[in-house]
């Protein structure tokens, strides 16, 4: 089908380059804010890390380092509810959002001493956020998980983690677009940015865009086009994947960090971290099967069920591994947002991070996430 003709045809008030996740749920909530809202993207073609992803909205281990990361994390859990009732009263699509809290499985003694020491090192740190959490033993966690295999000793346990459908998410995103009427704009990736007068101009194979205000939630191709506008954008690829089971009878109804059964009765397993720069279609028996190999310790149930696929997609991690969000001081009006747990932080993005960058700036609060951090001078 052809794509919807642009909308509005002047400047516009804001431009969002990337349709991913990041750049929908930010556009999404610029529209709330703003008249005229573009997305700039790629198209099909595009790294989708969203295709790729495991769908946690989760808390529980985010922050370690940067308390402030643990802050916003739980900001976007809260507001997610919120966003996901939204969604499905513009566009009819359930994101299957589920609240219910989550596990994270210990299956030894080391794991277990390592995950409490872990937590509580976590939450003690100044201004990080407060949330309740338990070590469960054997048999608390039978009654979340009946079938836990002999192995497990024991999981960590929050209220506020939980997990949505990421390609539903997506599809909600982008058929609110015609809704809020934001202009989408495929096959039109950004190619040369500058600022005249006060307007950006975005040279795109199929035109030029203008907008007072920019964007850039392109994934890794923020580091190029940040270079444009003054903004060093430190982000590499990092690989992670994914086991897909069949699909059986609901047997899991507490989401894992690594193991979870979507709303469509299949099961995910995960998840792997590896530096294998743009290599996103390849996948590798060794690592799938450690992966299959920690789910059927933890579920020995899975090893009747059959491998369907598996997959492997693109994280898009900065130098820490936490998000950055900036605006360029060469180029006031054009914003950085990357981060690597686009549906997790979808909720934060819409209903936070936009009102923000409509309103010209960020929130001082939001200052930890700046690449200023990588240049502080060490004693």
């Amino acid at each position: 089908m052809a794509p919807r003709a642009p909308a509005h045809r002047g400047i516009y008030d804001a431009a969002v380059i990337g349709g991913g996740l990041v750049g929908s749920a930010i556009a999404y909530g610029l529209r709330r804010e703003l008249d005229h809202v573009a997305v700039l993207d790629e198209g099909d073609v595009a790294y989708r890390a969203s295709r790729g992803n495991f769908g946690l909205v989760w808390v529980q281990s985010k922050g370690m380092g940067l308390p402030r990361y643990g802050v916003w994390t739980m900001t976007s859990a809260m507001g997610w509810p919120r966003l996901a009732a939204q969604l499905l009263e513009e566009t009819g699509v359930d994101v299957h959002l589920e609240q219910r809290g989550g596990l994270h499985a210990l299956l030894s003694e080391e794991e277990l001493e390592a995950r409490v020491k872990f937590m509580q090192t976590l939450l003690a740190q100044p201004g990080m956020a407060s949330y309740d959490w338990k070590l469960l033993d054997r048999a608390e966690l039978a009654d979340l998980v009946p079938g836990i295999g002999p192995e497990v000793r024991g999981a960590t346990w929050t209220p506020v983690d939980g997990i949505a459908n990421p390609l539903k998410l997506l599809r909600a995103l982008h058929m609110s677009f015609a809704q809020r009427v934001v202009d989408y704009l495929p096959r039109r990736p950004a190619q040369r940015i500058r600022q005249r007068d006060g307007v950006f101009e975005i040279d795109t194979p199929a035109g030029a865009v203008r907008a007072r205000k920019l964007v850039l939630a392109s994934g890794l191709s923020n580091k190029a086009l940040g270079a444009q506008l003054g903004l060093d954008v430190p982000v590499r690829p990092q690989r992670g994947q994914i086991v897909v089971l069949e699909r059986t009878r609901r047997m899991l109804e507490t989401p894992l960090s690594t193991l979870r059964q979507t709303d469509e009765g299949t099961w995910l397993i995960g998840d792997s971290q590896e530096e294998a720069g743009y290599a996103d279609n390849q996948v590798g028996l060794p690592i799938l099967g450690t992966l299959a190999d920690r789910a059927v310790r933890t579920l020995p149930a899975l090893r009747d069920v059959r491998v369907v696929r598996s997959w492997a997609a693109l994280r898009v991690m900065s130098k820490d591994g936490f998000p950055i969000y900036q605006q360029s001081e060469t180029c006031p009006g054009a914003f950085v947002a990357t981060c690597h747990s686009g549906v997790t932080l979808a909720a934060a993005h819409a209903l936070n991070l936009a009102p923000m960058i409509a309103a010209g700036s960020m929130a001082d609060d939001m200052a930890p996430f700046s690449t200023r951090r990588f240049h502080v001078q060490e004693a």
